[in-house]
């Protein structure tokens, strides 16, 4: 993925990790950058257009995939983490709600912005993850519910795309320093280093990045087969 003349729509681009996302891609000399959320006069960033976009209405998403046709990188990072323990009372619900966004918004993103994709060359998607797609707890439980299924759907997506020459990755991080982690005592990364390993993955061609050492730590103990759910199951046993 090359960023000089891209076109990027970036979700959630009002603050965090979106906020980094939109500066960084225009320091690598994107074409254009459009910045969607929910409140588009919260888009104060120079330099990008701001488009409303609520990733969980189903309309809004057929909208702005009707009106940007031009896109060809797709950054699906808005999500929401909701804190509880797995058999806490308001599990169901909590999962719901997270559920819509951090897995039901980037498909709907994905399946939106395919054929714009495909018109432009293929492109790339981006989808953030979690170290959380691998490894849970009681304060995270529900929300990791979620990262996982988004990393499954991710990698379903990644085989569905292959054919158009869309490269798909996703972005595994631990705690980065945000609104969503305030709080929180615990080791976190900036917006910008993460933002910084993302891009560099796409120029490199990656399927995925692991973008700090607690995640590269916990990838590195799933199984003595690295990356083997990068590939699609054989078809014949």
């Amino acid at each position: 993925m090359n960023f000089e003349n891209a076109v990027v729509l970036i979700t959630g681009a009002n603050r965090g990790l979106g906020l980094a996302f939109a500066k960084e891609a225009l320091k690598r000399g994107a074409k254009k950058v459009y910045a969607a959320a929910r409140n588009p006069a919260s888009i104060t960033l120079e330099g990008v257009t701001p488009v409303q976009l609520d990733v969980t209405n189903a309309a809004e998403v057929l909208r702005v995939a009707q009106e940007l046709k031009d896109v060809t990188l797709l950054v699906n990072n808005a999500g929401v983490a909701e804190l509880g323990p797995i058999l806490a009372d308001d599990a169901v619900t909590m999962m719901q709600r997270q559920l819509d966004v951090n897995l039901y918004g980037p498909l709907r993103l994905s399946q939106a912005f395919a054929p714009t994709l495909k018109a432009n060359g293929g492109g790339a998607i981006v989808n953030v993850l979690s170290i959380a797609s691998w490894i849970t707890g009681p304060l995270l439980a529900t929300y990791s519910v979620t990262k996982s299924a988004a990393w499954s759907m991710t990698n379903a997506l990644r085989q569905e795309l292959l054919s158009q020459n869309t490269q798909v990755l996703a972005l595994h991080v631990g705690f980065i320093d945000t609104d969503l982690t305030k709080g929180l005592e615990v080791p976190k990364v900036t917006p910008e280093f993460v933002v910084a390993r993302t891009y560099d993955g796409l120029e490199q061609g990656l399927s995925q990045v692991l973008a700090d050492e607690g995640t590269q730590q916990v990838h590195a103990a799933l199984s003595g087969y690295p990356d083997i759910y990068l590939k699609a199951l054989p078809e014949h046993g």
